[in-house]
């Protein structure tokens, strides 16, 4: 009987998306900011550039278009679009070029790197939001892969690019190469996020199992997302959030099982094949037991704070920037962030909660 009650109620919320409006409501008497919240999709996502989102919004899934409903109760929510399997630094570029209203740039060094087209769509006319720069802030949230793409733009918004610098003519090098843009990000959450990458690529060579580097899953395996970790810095000036997820439980024989009560059928397998896998990368970093909790796509232990930045716990009555403040544990599948499908959540709630604290920061 709950599972069909639960079955009509997202039917109807998806039927009429305004019932499933957050309850919370905006103090805006209380903000400090009021900067726009940009959402960034993850491996196989879309966003708002998409058709697909018409019909099936990315943030909200079954539940209804969160965006749309965010945006009623007065937060400014924009939904990015970039490359579904595109790496971490086509990602970056197209984001920014959604953000600037400019044409993509991938970049002269990178392009002829990776033997692929400089530029990509035009934004000019249809950019994201309406202005961007250091007393025009944003704010952004990755989920999933999304999370890895919006710390590489901070750092290239931060510090550029020395070798799209040594390649490229001063005239032509695009203005997110260039640095010096630090303060134009307010903050940065990421969502189930690989941060440190995720086992379920396995320990094999991504040179030998992949057709080229420039793309998600080259980023996501361990090494390789450490690596690109050494190269995205912290910055004084923005606030960072990390929110790990897990939907397994401890086995008898000390392995980890998905909870069928929180993880998508679609997430099952995966989840209990994580929750059994250590080993070694080609690399040599140990992947122990501590991996194994997981959300059926990235394991909870990557999910939080880059392995080489500092972090603390989050403390809501003393958040710094320049810091990782890692939130509990959610306990949900991968998907649970952004609404699941058939075990369809209200997300509305918790990120009209999130963005309030950040706004009174």
């Amino acid at each position: 009987m709950r599972k069909v009650i639960a079955f009509l109620m997202t039917v109807l919320m998806f039927l009429f998306p305004s019932l499933n409006v957050s309850r919370i409501k905006p103090e805006k008497n209380a903000w400090k900011t009021n900067y726009p919240y940009v959402y960034v999709h993850g491996l196989f996502g879309w966003g708002s550039y998409d058709l697909r989102n018409r019909v099936l919004p990315y943030w909200g899934m079954l539940g209804g278009d969160m965006i749309k409903n965010l945006n009623k109760r007065g937060y400014t929510c924009r939904s990015a679009s970039v490359d579904p399997e595109g790496s971490a630094w086509d990602r970056a570029c197209e984001l920014y070029a959604q953000l600037s209203g400019t044409r993509v740039d991938y970049g002269k060094a990178h392009s002829e790197r990776y033997a692929h087209a400089r530029y990509g769509r035009d934004y000019s006319k249809n950019r994201l939001i309406d202005k961007w720069s250091a007393a025009d802030k944003v704010n952004l949230l990755g989920h999933s892969f999304g999370g890895t793409t919006i710390r590489l733009l901070a750092e290239l918004m931060a510090n550029g690019s020395a070798a799209e610098r040594r390649a490229t003519d001063k005239a032509e090098l695009s203005a997110l190469f260039a640095g010096g843009k630090a303060d134009w990000i307010y903050s940065i959450t990421t969502l189930a996020s690989p941060t440190n990458g995720t086992t379920a690529y396995g320990f094999g060579d991504p040179a030998k199992e992949l057709p080229t580097a420039d793309c998600a899953a080259y980023d996501m395996y361990i090494d390789n997302a450490m690596a690109l970790n050494q190269t995205i810095s912290v910055q004084s000036c923005t606030y960072y959030f990390a929110i790990p997820c897990c939907t397994t439980v401890r086995a008898e024989d000390g392995t980890q099982k998905p909870d069928p009560e929180l993880t998508e059928k679609r997430e099952t397998a995966d989840a209990a094949r994580l929750g059994r896998l250590t080993g070694k990368t080609p690399k040599g970093y140990v992947v122990d037991e501590r991996w194994l909790p997981n959300d059926g796509a990235v394991n909870t232990i990557s999910a939080g704070a880059p392995f080489n930045a500092r972090s603390v716990k989050l403390d809501r009555s003393s958040i710094r920037p320049g810091v990782w403040n890692v939130a509990e544990t959610q306990r949900g599948d991968h998907m649970c962030l952004i609404g699941d499908l058939w075990k369809s959540k209200n997300v509305r709630p918790f990120y009209a909660e999130w963005m309030e604290m950040i706004n009174r920061l």
